[in-house]
């Protein structure tokens, strides 16, 4: 399935186990049904539970918020990211705390879709990420899915969990192919994935960055350095057990995450190794981050912000003495498509 066929079939399927599961947002009724992912919902499961909601994204968390707490299972969907912005006071002051307020009797089981845009000029304020925002705050937790086997798996995931969950989805990915079983199946929140075993450098990746590490770990064998590729999958909370036995292990760390550097999840990464597997260090850490500004419209710029799998493999090379001087492989991430 591509990407997005993945994120369909899991709601679809999460919808049939469970009647109380609903989808709202807005446009979410329109004919391209958020690009594909939600075609046919409304056909089969009518407008009680596939709700073309106002143009009001904190009233529409309150609603879920609602919902949850009486039974319900929502899942809000916002077709840019920085839509989850107009929210924050519902989720995070309130959806986040619900749970511990009331003594664990009452929990808010809730799914926050938030796509994160790409290409098409989209620029500073429809292409933001955030997702360390969300992984900051206690009560929430934070998927980011790298693949399609986890777009279906993670989504299924968050549906059945007992708190709410920010489910980011990088829109360049909803074309990428890959297998995915047709059974109804939930990856577990919480846990990385060693998508690519290695002995020299740790790579720990995020998003759409997993798949330009594994672009730049061919490379990297070409030089003779074994790279072990980890998508974290879960932010929030992050797998840190995983990321630190590999760290022990191959001595070196490089973090490639999907977002701005200062306050990140890469900057966690590398501050979690530090603390409990510093003795096990070679190197000094490398994170590769978006640059500190905001994103650019003009495509010629977007081509220079997004880093790939030549800034991860010359880190790499960084952490490793001697290899230093070995060509680097090309950024291949390939052009956004559309539609917008």
């Amino acid at each position: 399935m591509k990407f997005r066929e993945a994120i369909r079939d899991g709601t679809l399927q999460a919808m049939d186990q469970d009647p109380s599961v609903f989808l709202i947002g807005v446009g979410i009724t329109e004919s391209r049904a958020v690009w594909g992912t939600l075609a046919g919902a409304l056909e089969r499961y009518g407008p009680d539970r596939v709700v073309e909601g106002p143009l009001a994204e904190n009233a529409l968390t309150g609603m879920c918020l609602g919902a949850a707490t009486l039974g319900m299972r929502p899942v809000i969907i916002h077709h840019r990211m920085d839509f989850t912005m107009l929210s924050m006071d519902q989720l995070i002051t309130h959806a986040a705390k619900w749970r511990v307020m009331f003594g664990e009797q009452q929990t808010v089981p809730m799914v926050v879709r938030a796509v994160v845009g790409r290409g098409w000029g989209n620029g500073p304020q429809h292409t933001q990420s955030h997702h360390a925002l969300f992984s900051h705050v206690p009560g929430l937790k934070a998927v980011v899915p790298a693949n399609p086997h986890d777009a279906k798996g993670l989504l299924i995931g968050a549906i059945q969990d007992e708190d709410p969950v920010v489910y980011v989805e990088h829109r360049w990915l909803h074309e990428d192919e890959g297998d995915v079983p047709a059974a109804y199946y939930a990856t577990p929140l919480g846990k990385a994935a060693i998508v690519r075993p290695g002995s020299d450098v740790t790579i720990v990746a995020v998003g759409p960055m997993v798949s330009e590490a594994l672009k730049a770990a061919p490379a990297l064998a070409e030089a003779g350095l074994s790279a072990e590729v980890i998508d974290v999958r879960t932010i929030h909370p992050l797998d840190t057990e995983t990321i630190v036995a590999s760290v022990a292990r191959t001595g070196r760390l490089v973090v490639a995450d999907a977002d701005w550097g200062p306050c990140g999840v890469a900057g966690e990464v590398v501050a979690t190794v530090a603390e409990q597997a510093l003795e096990s260090l070679r190197a000094r850490p490398v994170r590769i981050t978006w640059p500190h500004t905001s994103v650019p419209s003009s495509r010629k710029l977007e081509a220079q912000f997004y880093p790939g799998a030549a800034q991860i493999q010359a880190a790499a090379f960084t952490t490793c003495a001697g290899a230093r001087d070995k060509e680097l492989v090309p950024n291949t991430v390939k052009p956004f498509q559309g539609p917008f």
